[in-house]
């Protein structure tokens, strides 16, 4: 079999090309990067003879469709913004794939996708991915669920890609158009800016207590979908506390805008500006702590008593996974993991389908603790209803 790693010489999906020729039975990896210098380092690198560089631009979408049919599954570790073209080709051609993320217009491949017996699963990271799983095995506990309360720390510096950077803008711009549905709540959904809904939530070892605040993400999205029971799904999120700080201020300035600002014979939006400033400073992308903390917590009922069930991750320190991997293995190695599942037949579903529907639960959580990811589980039944 073969599997196309798109992005896969870039600061996430990095760690995805190494943890699939360190673990996957694929005959032969395309590793498929715009960067072909740093992709060949990378492949050399490692040293397995199944990976292959490739130049890969991905903005060419007839490119995808002369490329995708090669090969068996498509992983795309590639920026957000090229989920649905990615998706798009896969399904036009045929060709099983997965991301790392989600939007609502990539399940609309859905009735095709099943039409032609593949399958895609959009969002197999750290949140999404390994959060929507703890809330799968939370659906396998319960009898029924309510409510699920999605918290991250995603310890990294500020801007270790372009890509990442952006991401974090988003999440602090106001006028971001996904603010008017941060959360879902008896039916309906809830907008909020950012920096609101704040609470202090215990991660792991290596992070502690942070406080969290809303933000737009596809778990709010996929899990009520998934689970028709729910009556609240919320996700809220944190990065190191000097990037709060730092962003705090910003959008307080008024600075993380798409309001056009004059710089000299430049007219540009502020929030543009701002990212290229970021992008240049050294300090963006130094980081003490490099970690990756994810909670869920998921209540509902069973056996007649109101039942909570809260999931945490650990896993290794930075001085043991090599600084920066700490954050960028908690992202890379379920993608992997997704990948070698559907590959072996393992996936659940046929279409577009989100993982908590898609994906078996405990292979998937045995494959992150072979990786030294692991999850803590804790149930609580508080009473009879």
């Amino acid at each position: 079999m073969r599997a196309l790693v798109l992005g896969g010489a870039g600061a996430v999906c990095k760690e995805t090309t190494r943890d699939l020729a360190a673990y996957s039975d694929f005959d032969e990896i395309v590793v498929a990067d715009y960067n072909l210098e740093a992709v060949t380092a990378l492949v050399n690198e490692i040293g397995d003879p199944r990976l292959k560089p490739v130049f890969f631009n991905a903005d060419d979408y007839d490119a995808m469709l002369d490329l995708f049919p090669q090969f068996d599954i498509v992983v795309n570790g590639l920026p957000f913004k090229y989920d649905l073209a990615v998706n798009t080709a896969c399904v036009e051609v045929g060709v099983n794939g997965l991301d790392l993320s989600s939007e609502d217009a990539q399940f609309a491949l859905h009735d095709k996708a099943a039409a032609k017996g593949m399958l895609f699963i959009p969002g197999v990271g750290a949140t999404p991915g390994i959060t929507n799983m703890m809330a799968r095995r939370a659906s396998q506990v319960l009898d029924v669920m309510h409510e699920a309360e999605v918290f991250f720390a995603a310890f990294r510096s500020l801007a270790p890609a372009p890509g990442l950077l952006r991401t974090t803008l988003w999440e602090f711009n106001p006028e971001e158009g996904d603010r008017d549905e941060v959360y879902f709540e008896d039916g309906s959904w809830h907008p909020t800016p950012p920096m609101s809904g704040g609470i202090a939530v215990r991660f792991h070892e290596h992070i502690g207590e942070q406080m969290v605040y809303y933000v737009p993400h596809d778990e709010s999205n996929t899990l009520p979908r998934s689970f028709p029971s729910l009556r609240r799904a919320a996700v809220r999120g944190c990065f190191p506390p000097h990037v709060m700080d730092l962003m705090g201020a910003l959008m307080k300035g008024g600075l993380l805008s798409n309001r056009p600002i004059a710089v000299g014979d430049e007219t540009a939006s502020s929030i543009d500006l701002i990212s290229r400033a970021l992008w240049e400073s050294p300090a963006s992308r130094e980081n003490p702590v490099w970690a990756y903390g994810l909670v869920v917590q998921v209540t509902g009922e069973r056996n007649g008593r109101r039942t909570v069930c809260t999931y945490r991750n650990h896993h290794p320190s930075q001085e043991e996974w090599g600084g920066s991997s700490a954050y960028f293995k908690n992202v890379g190695i379920p993608l992997s993991i997704g990948a070698q599942l559907i590959a072996t037949g393992e996936g659940l579903a046929e279409g577009v389908v989100s993982a908590e529907l898609a994906l078996p639960t405990e292979r998937f959580f045995e494959e992150l603790a072979r990786r030294g990811i692991t999850v803590e589980e804790t149930i609580v039944e508080e009473g009879r209803l």
